[in-house]
């Protein structure tokens, strides 16, 4: 593993930090979760799965072993300083004046071990006004413009249904860590790196962010759809819906002909992709009459066949099962502490030789707390 002998504090809550401890886990890291006696909040959150774990939880934090600890109390300090002279990455997610209180500062970490790589998580960043307003990824969704973007234009704002802001932001988070580990090989030396929701969020708008800077169009909502192509979007069918893309004049010609609609693919309302996306609510309505005809699986395939983009719209219970994610390992078991075998996600990028691979499912809260203590030194006492 190309992490191993890399040891990690993780002092963070909830999704962002932990989903970046977690892959500096799989990547072969020894990584302790440090939590507040009264463990994560997240661990609480339903719903709660037979080994009594919650799925957010456990989806963040396996590979990792666990400590309980009450950082304001005078013997907490003793025991955190320890840990952070001992450590080579340290992560947060509290908020800068939390922080500070702690102990959790730049100064104090690099005083007790100039090799550590501090990495501090907060909700809008660390700088301006709002750097102690606290930010679950809902509510980073509302505030950087990305609700804004979602569902349908004239209807009420939608959540998209995965916490994709938390879940960057761990892997933004990650990418800055290794960054500063790489530079430490050459400097000997920690730095501090820091990473946001709101940070993260504002550059996953891309394209929309740059249209606005630069020619300032606001996107309008587009549903399944695009803001510039057509058709690419989903078609419901007659037991299901499907994606289609035919981005282009020749794709768009492709899907004429497997739609077995010539005269569709002569209609000069459609000839360009312009003049698609122009005529849209004629086109759509024309593609639906057609798509409605079949199912979905019927036209995934007929359309695969003659080049064309398409995709099912899959449940989870699908896609989890589908061959295709078992052929790349995206369902991989780790042992719980019961000794069963759990089926976890699987790292979502792969290096060539080297896993990644759980070693465990997540810990019980407080589950590694005396081995830890005594491998600090500590007494049983």
């Amino acid at each position: 593993m190309l992490l191993n002998g890399i040891r990690v504090v993780d002092l963070s809550r909830v999704l962002a930090g932990p989903f970046c401890g977690q892959l500096l886990a799989d990547m072969g890291a020894r990584v302790i979760k440090v939590e507040a006696p009264a463990g994560d909040e997240n661990r609480l959150w339903a719903p709660i799965m037979p080994s009594g774990q919650s799925s957010n939880y456990a989806s963040v934090n396996r590979g990792k072993r666990a400590m309980t600890l009450d950082m304001k109390s005078d013997g907490g300090k003793r025991i955190l300083d320890r840990l952070i002279r001992q450590a080579d990455v340290v992560t947060h997610s509290f908020l800068p004046d939390v922080a500070a209180r702690l102990g959790l500062t730049w100064e104090k970490i690099s005083a007790l071990n100039e090799r550590a790589v501090l990495c501090s998580i907060s909700g809008y960043g660390e700088q301006g006004d709002l750097r102690n307003k606290a930010g679950y990824d809902l509510m980073v969704q509302a505030f950087s413009g990305a609700m804004s973007t979602t569902g349908y234009e004239g209807h009420p704002p939608v959540r998209t249904g995965v916490s994709f802001i938390d879940m960057s932001t761990g892997i933004s988070a990650y990418a800055a860590i290794l960054t500063a580990l790489f530079a430490r090989e050459r400097s000997g030396k920690g730095t501090r790196v820091r990473a946001s929701l709101l940070e993260t969020a504002i550059g996953l708008l891309g394209y929309h962010a740059i249209g606005w800077m630069q020619a300032g169009i606001v996107p309008v909502k587009q549903g399944s759809g695009s803001a510039s192509q057509a058709p690419y979007q989903a078609f419901p069918t007659s037991d299901g819906h499907v994606l289609v893309g035919a981005p282009n004049n020749a794709a768009w010609n492709r899907l004429c002909q497997a739609l077995g609609d010539e005269a569709l693919g002569a209609d000069p309302r459609f000839a360009t992709n312009k003049s698609r996306f122009d005529n849209r609510g004629e086109l759509i309505a024309v593609l639906e009459a057609h798509f409605k005809r079949q199912p979905a699986a019927y036209w995934v395939e007929r359309l695969e066949a003659a080049g064309v983009a398409a995709a099912p719209i899959q449940t989870l219970p699908q896609v989890m099962s589908h061959p295709q994610l078992l052929a790349n390992a995206m369902v991989v078991h780790a042992m719980n502490a019961a000794g069963e075998r759990e089926p976890l996600v699987g790292t979502h990028f792969k290096v060539e030789g080297s896993g990644p691979t759980p070693s465990t499912a997540s810990p019980q809260l407080g589950e590694h707390t005396d081995t830890i203590l005594a491998e600090l030194g500590f007494s049983g006492a």
